[in-house]
């Protein structure tokens, strides 16, 4: 049982009990957080198709921490003029961790234990 749902522009792909990093989110630590645009839902052979979105479907799940990615180097350069030029970026992300994933009032899955799946 999964879900795909819109984060941040992109496509990601949900399942109860794990952990995922999105794009950097406006929430506190251990606050929940609604994934309300689900795209699909996928139970076996069983997937619900949304037009765009799955209607009264949506995923919770507990902001974990916010976290920087490893630093990406760019360095750019122009043959010889003497321009060199190299700077950094950290990317900032959020950890949630996936508690349920519902359609309407029926929960489609939902995650035992928290400290298990670490």
């Amino acid at each position: 049982m999964y879900a795909v749902v819109e984060a941040g522009g992109r496509q990601v792909e949900l399942t109860a009990g794990k952990f995922v990093e999105i794009d950097m989110v406006a929430a506190e630590s251990n606050q929940e957080f609604v994934f309300d645009k689900v795209l699909m839902i996928v139970d076996g052979g069983d997937s619900v198709l949304g037009t765009p979105y799955v209607a009264g479907a949506k995923v919770t799940g507990r902001v974990i921490d916010h976290v920087r990615d490893k630093k990406l180097v760019v360095y750019k350069y122009r043959p010889k003029k003497g321009t060199r030029k190299r700077t950094g970026h950290r990317q900032h992300h959020t950890r949630v961790f996936i508690s349920k994933i519902e359609v309407g009032s029926k929960v489609l899955a939902e995650a035992k234990d928290e400290k298990a799946k670490k």
